[in-house]
């Protein structure tokens, strides 16, 4: 018999554990292991209180669910005891793919895996040993289930894991600009022919919704200092991941070395079971062991990004709203070159160029419609007698350039 479990939240208090299913996932060591993974990647060398973890935003996404769910209820919309236990495992499970700090390595640990995917090989091995008890969940997850509105849920622009994360690392980093309406926003949900739809009374809760997202983006997900370490941390397991191909000692946790000596990609995950299972074991643990250790490796590149790092001396980064000439990014090279004196190839281990995208609202046919009084359906975009919503559908782009600092340009 299950004994309901009650969890403290700093953000919304307590949080209910209310079935033995999702007590069996919270336990499973698959679900503990986000414990030791950070939410907010290495966004703590920029705001120090960003320490909290997936374990805690994946329990926060549940409880939004459980809000959603009982607020759609009440409104007369039938959800069956086993549609509401899977639309909360589903959004529980969602982010159970991600790798050691998040989105910085989720394309250098992996080679073209999105986290989702891996979430779906979780869930899938996870089903088969509940003996198909996800097997909605999964459904769920991969809109596959003929009431789309619980995908909606999971996954689309107002999404119980965005508003989650939104109101967690604007907590946790002090961002207060970050903060959102959640309750009044779960408050303000319908459903019409299966759809999520916002009532109209809540249109101005969106908008500061959407303009929060554009504020955390550019303060905290993309701030300068955070692209600063996450490229840093890239340049640092490619190295690694160099040296170990071409014969050289490097050490690694058996987890980690079995993803820097080969370059995997999600297709070796269906077949090869090994390596979801050393996946389950990876976390940021294993990434700090390597480069404390990788601190004095006689790879002098290994060894300076490595105590660059560990110490906080970062890159600097220039910001350009128009590429980085092909040439000012030679130029950095070869300064580089010079200063260190090392080789071209070995260069590019100490300098990183590309782009950082800011899109609060971009439908991509998932709109956020809201539903007048009237009945009538229209874009959030649409619905607002402000310009707001429509001036953060616009896509903005910014190109970084980053080299160390003793690097004079």
């Amino acid at each position: 018999m299950h004994r309901k479990k009650i969890i403290n939240d700093p953000i919304y208090g307590f949080i209910s554990i209310k079935t033995d299913l999702i007590s069996q996932i919270v336990q499973h060591p698959y679900f503990q292991r986000l414990r030791r993974i950070k939410q907010l990647g290495l966004t703590d060398f920029v705001y120090p209180g960003a320490l909290h973890t997936r374990f805690h935003h994946a329990l926060g996404a549940m409880h939004l669910m459980s809000i959603a769910l009982d607020a759609l209820k009440n409104k007369g919309h039938k959800i069956s005891k086993k549609e509401h236990e899977a639309a909360m495992a589903a959004i529980l499970l969602h982010d159970i793919g991600h790798g050691p700090f998040s989105h910085a390595l989720e394309n250098t640990i992996l080679t073209g895996a999105h986290h989702e995917h891996l979430s779906l090989l979780f869930m899938e091995k996870l089903n088969r040993e509940f003996d198909g008890q996800l097997e909605l969940a999964i459904q769920m997850f991969c809109n596959r289930y003929e009431r789309a509105f619980f995908h909606q849920l999971i996954s689309s622009q107002l999404d119980m894991d965005r508003l989650d994360y939104l109101q967690r690392d604007c907590f946790f980093t002090g961002v207060v600009e970050g903060k959102v309406a959640a309750d009044r926003l779960i408050r303000m949900l319908n459903i019409h022919e299966d759809q999520i739809v916002v009532e109209e009374k809540g249109i101005y809760s969106i908008e500061n919704f959407l303009t929060a997202r554009r504020l955390m983006y550019w303060q905290v997900y993309l701030h300068k200092t955070t692209v600063s370490t996450e490229q840093m941390l890239i340049k640092i397991i490619q190295r690694a991941r160099k040296l170990l191909q071409s014969g050289q000692e490097v050490f690694a946790s058996p987890s980690l070395k079995t993803f820097l000596e080969k370059d995997i990609r999600i297709e070796d995950f269906h077949q090869n079971p090994m390596y979801i299972d050393a996946f389950s074991r990876l976390d940021d643990f294993d990434i700090w062991a390597g480069i404390k250790l990788w601190a004095s490796h006689p790879d002098s590149l290994l060894r300076l990004l490595s105590n660059m790092l560990l110490d906080r001396k970062l890159f600097r980064v220039l910001l350009s709203n128009t590429p980085h000439p092909t040439e000012a990014i030679s130029s950095t090279i070869r300064k580089i070159q010079t200063y260190f004196q090392i080789d071209k190839e070995a260069a590019h281990f100490l300098c990183g160029h590309g782009k950082i995208t800011n899109a609060a609202y971009v439908a991509n046919n998932q709109n956020i419609m809201i539903q007048t009084k009237k009945g009538e359906l229209l874009d959030a975009s649409q619905a607002s007698d402000l310009p707001n919503i429509e001036a953060l559908s616009k896509i903005v782009k910014k190109y970084y350039l980053c080299f160390p600092k003793v690097v004079s340009l």
